[in-house]
């Protein structure tokens, strides 16, 4: 009698490990089948970022320049980047500030960053000039770069201020490699640069770095540094907004131009894709107005308090929603191609129609 019995249980279990199996496989073959089974919403979880996110601690922190902190960030056998990457910094408040890495890309076992403070920002540099301390532990997502390096015959990098961070591992890399570069490195003052000394002993052999420091000679003479400039040079750029619209305007014709931006670039009001429109909240079963001058964040935060954000102009990614239906006007510099196909930051980025519908 043992046997049958024994026999019945087994093929109870292989049958009931069958279905589960099956079940999965359904599921993964179409996301929103059946819809209540998910155990969370796909929108706002990357396993690629989660997988990026840990905890280091702060061992250094020193003023580089004039209104400038570096900190060094330690862990164990951390990540490799390449040059023009960045960190996202998770402050104590929980706001999150992206950060470019200008340390050395081969030490595994810590990342430097280095932060301005912005008297009239939104806090988030103040609270790494007054908050983050040696002995403090940060939690950091990342490094993802957006700002790489391409291959060139030749290279010319225009940098106001704070933007020399994610340039200053690109100087060494290519100084070691033997590579075509120079540098025009512009400021308010010398004191206010960062790795000055640093740059003009790299750039001491053949005359590559030019300093403009405002409170000196004014500001740079982007168009002089552009002209004749031969065919298949890079260029790049990183500072305010009007010193990359000024290299822009500048940059002879078929050269590429790399940009990094450190604030949100400014937007024409009437557009296309800036009117009213509504968003579905598909999991949720509610429709939310967006008015023209409202961003879909905060229309969705009224349905749906929870949601989570944090720089709120397109940088860190925080809000980052899948996109079910609709036409999204992407006004964000951080997605992949491959990411803007089904997703949106629903900070800054809105709808080229009049509806969108959110896996939410």
């Amino acid at each position: 009698m043992a046997l049958p019995r024994l026999r019945t249980v087994v093929l109870v279990s292989g049958a009931a490990l069958l279905a589960r199996r099956a079940l999965k496989r359904r599921i993964a073959r179409s996301p929103l089948w059946p819809l209540p089974a998910l155990p969370e919403p796909i929108s706002g979880h990357s396993k690629r970022r989660a997988a990026s996110v840990r905890r280091l601690l702060i061992t250094g922190r020193n003023e580089v320049a004039d209104g400038v902190v570096q900190l060094r960030l330690e862990g164990a056998v951390l990540p490799r980047w390449e040059p023009g990457a960045h960190l996202d910094l998770v402050l104590p408040s929980g706001l999150v500030r992206q950060y470019s890495l200008c340390g050395d890309p081969e030490d595994t076992g810590a990342y430097t960053v280095a932060a301005r403070l912005v008297e009239d920002g939104r806090g988030g540099s103040r609270e790494v000039h007054e908050q983050l301390r040696e002995g403090l532990e940060i939690e950091v997502r990342g490094p993802r770069n957006r700002f790489p390096l391409a291959e060139a015959r030749a290279y010319v990098f225009v940098v106001g201020g704070i933007g020399i961070t994610p340039v200053w591992p690109m100087l060494r890399s290519l100084a070691a490699s033997g590579a075509d570069w120079r540098l025009l490195y512009g400021g308010r003052s010398r004191r206010s640069m960062p790795f000055l000394a640093e740059i003009e002993r790299l750039g001491a052999d053949g005359d590559r770095v030019t300093v403009v420091a405002q409170d000196e000679a004014g500001h740079p003479g982007v168009a002089a540094t552009l002209g004749g400039l031969a065919p298949g040079t890079a260029v790049y750029c990183c500072g305010p907004e009007p010193l990359m619209d000024a290299v822009a305007a500048a940059l002879p014709e078929g050269l590429p131009l790399h940009l990094e931006r450190f604030s949100a670039a400014t937007e024409d009001a009437a557009g296309p894709g800036s009117g009213a429109f509504e968003v579905e909240l598909r999991r949720s079963g509610r429709t939310v107005p967006v008015a023209a001058g409202q961003s879909v964040l905060a229309a969705v935060r009224t349905a749906a308090p929870h949601v989570a954000y944090s720089c709120e102009q397109g940088f860190c990614g925080t809000c980052q929603q899948r996109v079910l239906e609709g036409e999204i006007d992407h006004r964000d510099d951080l997605l992949t191609d491959d990411e803007r196909g089904d997703s949106m930051l629903i900070c800054v980025s809105r709808c080229r129609g009049g509806r969108l519908v959110l896996d939410l």
